[in-house]
């Protein structure tokens, strides 16, 4: 149990190289050019990150690796039978963990109160790699705490929760990339994973766009509940970035982000929202 120790080591490894990758690969093949500085981005988007981790420290400082260790001896939790056999509690704890984090994102788009913390994440007018660590930390501790209340009741193997914890990070950076996949890539690993591709969709103003594509890893949820939008294609990609209501408002500072969930301007969202209305502006070739 030696490794469990070094599990907050793989996180900022794979948090640090995915940033680093996706960086590399939109300033190589960028989708489109952003509307504000990158420099700009990078500071901002890193100060929400930093805030993250002091509130989430002070509020919710168990890990779920943690959690998950300290259930794997007890008798409870369906995923710690030992009747069951290990690869198909490995496997099914993944699943679940997929599936709580899709629920978790769904719930923050059907209720008003969890929306005007969302709404930060929709906000932006651009859409990079630093998009998918803009958040409100006082979402971010919602969605740690389903995931621990998951781990609490299921006791999934800790093994299984590193992976998805790690492959998680990942893919908030690659889902969020100023850079699109080739056709011929998109379509096998666009049944398995969520690429950029796809999730760009749901940052859009549209509202029927963005109430689709919720899932983190997998795109099967979406599938089953029927809130999958496939990605656009080639020579079609043409979507507005952002949240209606902000579009034309300058780019949010750190402070007026952290405030933005309790200023009195109502946000928009709803599951039955009619679709957003097309606007004026040039859209972004995606």
């Amino acid at each position: 149990m030696k490794w469990l120790h070094t599990d907050g080591g793989l996180y900022w490894f794979v948090f640090v190289a995915a940033f680093l990758g996706v960086a590399v690969w939109e300033s190589v093949r960028p989708r489109v050019a952003l509307l504000e500085p990158v420099e700009r981005r990078w500071g901002r988007h890193g100060l929400l990150v930093l805030a993250s981790m002091l509130i989430g420290a002070i509020l919710l400082p168990l890990s779920p690796f943690l959690l998950a260790a300290s259930r794997s001896g007890s008798h409870y939790g369906l995923l710690n039978q030992p009747w069951i056999p290990f690869a198909a509690r490995w496997i099914l704890a993944i699943l679940l963990l997929d599936l709580t984090r899709y629920a978790s994102h769904r719930a923050m788009h059907s209720f008003h109160f969890l929306w005007r913390l969302h709404q930060i994440h929709h906000s932006d007018r651009d859409f990079d790699g630093t998009t998918g660590v803009r958040g409100h930390p006082l979402e971010g501790i919602l969605t740690k705490g389903a995931t621990l209340v998951t781990i609490a009741i299921f006791a999934p193997p800790v093994s299984a929760v590193l992976l998805t914890e790690l492959v998680s990070v990942f893919e908030s950076f690659f889902t969020h990339a100023n850079a699109a996949l080739p056709e011929w890539l998109q379509r096998p690993l666009g049944w398995f994973f969520f690429t950029s591709n796809a999730h760009v969709i749901h940052h859009s103003v549209e509202m029927r766009q963005q109430n689709s594509n919720f899932g983190d890893i997998f795109p099967w949820w979406d599938r089953i509940f029927g809130t999958y939008h496939p990605p656009l294609p080639e020579g079609k990609r043409q979507i507005v970035i952002g949240l209606d209501e902000y579009r034309h408002d300058p780019s949010f500072g750190f402070v007026a982000l952290l405030k933005l969930p309790f200023t009195a301007r109502p946000a928009v969202a709803s599951w039955d929202e009619p679709q957003t209305k097309s606007t004026d502006e040039v859209q972004q070739s995606l």
